[in-house]
């Protein structure tokens, strides 16, 4: 099997394991929400529905981002993952303005607030665990085939985590005398899905913007480049980051009076090398200049 069927493997199982597991979470959070009597739970499940959609929306821009290159879009589709990291953060920003919504009409009414019936905390115990299996799993196989829609869509699982955890704390307390609790604790649930969808829009909007992925990145394909034979020094690395993998740009110094398919070849090996020991490096153009000469380069439009 080779990276591409790999990556294609991993990224469906992840998305099945998303979708299935908060189907379930959505249909049982929902039914006893409305029997226990708890907002929260009610909230949550709101929540994890959006879950299921956005696990089918992380999927779709999985496959777009794995579609190869085409006469117009030459550097690929990987950027259709953040695209949709960014839709993700448009559906939690709508859960939390629901789950808000809801709770102030809870906290207006004239009905006097009731305690939620201890099966709410028995289902929220049973959200701790299934949510915790499936962020963790969904974190290990969006960084492995570094995925921004994946991992999007495990730091959006990993919310439900914290919910679950306070819709135990709402209920328990509840049922010792303090209702104000449950919606309190929707309110909580709000605040760590709006703090969620920043954080994602943020890393999302880098990698379209062309942040540079990590700080070892440069030193990965400078060291790959020299280790080419005849390569002298290097200098001038870019990375473009397209989501799931990146592009660079790097000058080569070589020996100044070297034929010029001699020096065709060296760059050859170059660009061969970075992709081969690079794993986030998809592409790589490579400029070839004389060693210990001055060599042009260009800086926002200027020759440097």
């Amino acid at each position: 099997m080779d990276k591409t069927d790999e990556r294609q493997k991993i990224g469906r199982n992840a998305s099945a394991v998303a979708i299935s597991g908060n189907t379930f979470l959505t249909i049982f959070n929902f039914i006893i929400g409305l029997i226990s009597g708890s907002s929260a739970l009610v909230a949550e499940s709101a929540h994890t529905l959006s879950d299921v959609l956005t696990s089918i929306i992380a999927f779709i821009g999985f496959k777009i981002g794995m579609k190869p290159a085409d006469d117009d879009h030459q550097y690929g589709h990987g950027r259709a993952e953040p695209l949709v990291g960014l839709v993700i953060v448009v559906f939690l920003v709508v859960v939390a303005y629901e789950i808000l919504s809801g709770v102030y009409i809870k906290l207006t009414s004239t009905t006097p607030l009731a305690p939620p019936e201890l099966i709410a905390a028995l289902m929220a115990f049973i959200g701790i665990f299934i949510n915790l299996a499936m962020t963790t799993y969904l974190m290990r196989a969006g960084k492995k085939i570094n995925s921004p829609a994946i991992i999007a869509d495990g730091q959006h699982q990993k919310v439900d985590i914290f919910s679950c955890i306070a819709i135990l704390v709402g209920v328990i307390g509840a049922q010792l005398g303090f209702p104000i609790l449950d919606p309190l604790v929707a309110i909580f649930i709000s605040i760590i899905v709006i703090k969620t969808a920043f954080e994602l829009a943020r890393d999302n909007v880098n990698v379209i913007m062309g942040k540079v992925p990590s700080d070892t990145i440069l030193d990965e394909v400078r060291s790959a480049a020299k280790k080419v034979d005849n390569v002298k020094g290097v200098h001038s690395i870019k990375i473009n980051p397209m989501g799931p993998y990146s592009s660079a740009e790097l000058h080569i110094e070589v020996d100044g009076d070297i034929k010029l398919k001699d020096a065709h070849e060296i760059a050859h090996n170059v660009e061969k090398r970075i992709i081969n020991d690079v794993s986030a490096i998809k592409m790589a153009i490579i400029h070839v200049c004389p060693f210990e000469e001055e060599c042009a380069t260009f800086e926002n439009g200027n020759v440097l």
